[in-house]
């Protein structure tokens, strides 16, 4: 059935690929984003569809829409983005949360938050289940983002235990894929673009700390599973990777992968409060969902190092002036 669904955040590197899938499913598309860390080259291809439309604005002012979904993505996800002003990284996540649930208890409309790992902080449980309730610090610099978002899962299962709202909770773990932010800093997009430059690849310690990486065509499919899942399935649900690799060994594939001469450099001081080890349980959503992962590492890195090498990177800015390569 055509659905009118806004999708917050759209512009964005996961929002960008999940409007793609819904306007080629036929359903009419709203796109809502504020272009801080997004980038209008990715929905560009969209702006002459019919069912698409792009609306210039902030999810932490209230929204005013007659739609049927809505998919809230909208929020910095790398550290040094949310961190640059953390503050209204957290009015993002609370605000944006408040301003999308009483969009949906007005018009009846079904809404999916996308959650992160990261309410599971530096997690003492591993690999990391729902159940778990995390290892965060509170007033450390990635609390505005890992507090924010366990926030704004708590005003969803509220909106939906008192006003009866139909919600879907996503925990989305590391995802790469074409479209991802070649300044965003993460490990993905940093080895990638130094590589391709024939740079040498920088670690943060000594690259034991581990990761999984979820290509982002599996990720859509999780998204959309869930929201079409029935009323009971809300979720908390993990939506990753379950092969986990050290940051070292992904430096390591992505040099082979790229055929270029880079070395891989240790030693650089960890961030604080950057988890050791992440790593998803997702037995809920193959038994609720019907959903895993189906693309390899290698298959997704080399599509990754392709679309990398078909940019302009003076095309692209860091937001924000801290980006640490």
């Amino acid at each position: 059935m055509r659905k009118r669904i806004l999708v917050t955040g759209g512009a964005g590197f996961l929002g960008s690929h999940l409007c793609d899938r819904l306007v080629e499913a036929g359903h009419e598309v709203v796109c809502l984003d504020n272009f801080f860390t997004s980038h209008r080259g990715n929905i560009e291809h969209l702006l002459g569809k019919t069912n698409f439309e792009l609306v210039r604005a902030d999810v932490t002012n209230p929204v005013q829409f007659e739609v049927d979904q809505i998919y809230n993505l909208a929020c910095p996800a790398a550290p040094g983005h949310y961190q640059y002003n953390p503050i209204k990284t957290m009015k993002t996540s609370v605000m944006g949360a408040m301003n999308v649930l009483g969009l949906a208890r007005r018009v009846r409309a079904r809404v999916l938050q996308a959650s992160t790992s990261e309410v599971y902080g530096d997690p003492a449980v591993h690999p990391q289940v729902e159940s778990y309730w995390g290892n965060v610090n509170p007033i450390g610099p990635r609390a505005c983002y890992d507090e924010g978002k366990r926030a704004a899962e708590t005003l969803f299962f509220d909106y939906h235990r008192m006003n009866k709202v139909s919600i879907r909770v996503a925990r989305i773990f590391n995802t790469y894929g074409p479209r991802i932010h070649p300044f965003d800093g993460r490990v993905v997009s940093n080895f990638i673009r130094q590589a391709v430059a024939g740079q040498d690849i920088t670690l943060f310690g000594d690259g034991s700390q581990s990761r999984s990486f979820c290509y982002v065509d599996d990720l859509v499919d999780g998204l959309m599973k869930l929201m079409a899942a029935p009323d009971e399935c809300t979720g908390p649900i993990n939506l990753g990777n379950t092969n986990e690799f050290t940051v070292k060994q992904l430096a390591e594939k992505i040099v082979a992968l790229a055929g270029t001469k880079s070395k891989v450099v240790t030693g650089r001081p960890l961030p604080q409060d950057d988890p050791t080890r992440r790593q998803p349980d997702i037995s809920l959503a193959k038994k609720v969902l019907g959903w895993e992962p189906k693309v390899s590492l290698d298959d997704g890195l080399r599509r990754t190092i392709d679309w990398f090498r078909t940019i302009d990177l003076t095309d692209y800015r860091p937001p924000t002036p801290n980006f640490v390569a």
